[in-house]
């Protein structure tokens, strides 16, 4: 695999965590399938009576986060380095979650109970992608939130530290994340259900791009 892909990919599935998360607050009750700190301060802040906080949506995508991260990982554990077979596995099953959900809100759309369902879907495939990004250990490229990228990318800025950083992996990954969310907020336009397809496709893309590197890498040396 070129040394330069997985970063390549990790960034098209930030772009598409932009475009879920977009979709979760904005069409599934206010809750964040991917970035999880949302979540974790609507619940904290919820356990001291603030009124009107919605509580169950939180809860279960955060426990579906969770949930698919460990799976994640448990599928990665002894895992060779670099993206491989189980990488291409894992992606594949978020896109087609994501693309599942997708349709779920194109045939039914997100009223009464049924946005709670899709929101956990989504996270638990959130959850399985973050453990993937995880194991590629590609620095400041999670996937899934940009504050950690955003904090680097200013304080080792000129006016932080000055030091040498890689601002354009830093920039790129914050600029796809809002970018993936403003896709997101316009394909709302038309329907829920269609920006997370679009979501989908990005993630399968990854997926058959990744899939197809390592079957390259892999195949014999030709002779002459």
């Amino acid at each position: 695999m070129r040394p330069r892909l997985p970063l390549q990919l990790l960034l098209v599935l930030t772009f598409a965590t932009g475009i879920v998360d977009a979709v979760s607050f904005l069409s599934l009750g206010g809750v964040f399938a991917g970035n999880m700190t949302g979540n974790v301060i609507i619940l904290g802040a919820a356990v001291t009576g603030a009124d009107d906080l919605p509580t169950a949506g939180p809860a279960v995508t955060l426990a579906c986060f969770v949930s698919g991260a460990a799976a994640g990982g448990r599928v990665l554990r002894s895992s060779p380095p670099g993206w491989n077979v189980r990488h291409t596995v894992l992606i594949g099953g978020v896109g087609l979650a994501t693309a599942g959900s997708g349709a779920a809100l194109l045939v039914r759309g997100a009223a009464g109970g049924d946005h709670l369902a899709v929101a956990g879907a989504l996270a638990l495939a959130m959850g399985v992608q973050a453990a993937a990004a995880r194991e590629l250990a590609v620095k400041d490229i999670t996937t899934v939130v940009v504050t950690s990228t955003t904090t680097a990318l200013a304080a080792d800025s000129p006016l932080g530290t000055g030091r040498a950083q890689p601002w354009p992996r830093r920039a790129g990954a914050i600029a796809l994340m809002a970018a993936g969310a403003a896709t997101g907020a316009a394909l709302i336009r038309l329907a829920p259900g269609w920006a997370l397809l679009a979501a989908a496709a990005a993630a399968l893309a990854t997926a058959l791009a990744g899939a197809r590197a390592t079957t390259t890498a892999n195949s014999p040396a030709r002779t002459p």
